[in-house]
């Protein structure tokens, strides 16, 4: 399932974008992900839709987070940190440390994607057993 990631070369140095612009990407990369999971399950466009938005959601995400923590090193939950604080304002209807905790998720996947695909791979492996 994972190897459209397997195979990439990382690109760039991701030390250079903003938190907000890898969390930004690392939403795209979750999303892209997913569909790739659901994509073949004999639905209908909607209930793949609804399926998908279930898992890209900010709760799912920041549970997500919670699964892999005790795998993340030093700098990567440094980043998570970054993130949380740069993220300011929560929707309406999510919870403000939720939302924060999402916004860590995304910025690990949007950085791990452009610096290290083989780790996002590993991490997303493990979310694919542990999470059933």
């Amino acid at each position: 399932m994972n190897y459209w990631i397997q195979n990439l070369v990382p690109y760039g140095t991701p030390e250079d974008i903003g938190v907000i612009q890898l969390a930004w990407l690392g939403d795209s990369v979750w999303e892209l992900h997913q569909r790739l999971k659901h994509v073949h399950f004999p639905l209908k466009s909607k209930e793949l839709h609804l399926s998908v938005v279930n898992e890209v959601k900010a709760n799912s995400q920041s549970k997500s987070l919670s699964q892999i923590e005790h795998l993340l090193n030093a700098n990567e939950i440094n980043l998570i940190r970054r993130a949380r604080n740069k993220s300011k304002r929560a929707p309406k209807s999510s919870n403000p440390t939720i939302y924060s905790r999402a916004t860590g998720f995304e910025t690990l996947i949007g950085w791990l994607f452009l610096k290290d695909p083989q780790r996002l791979s590993m991490l997303f492996e493990y979310l694919e057993i542990n999470m059933k």
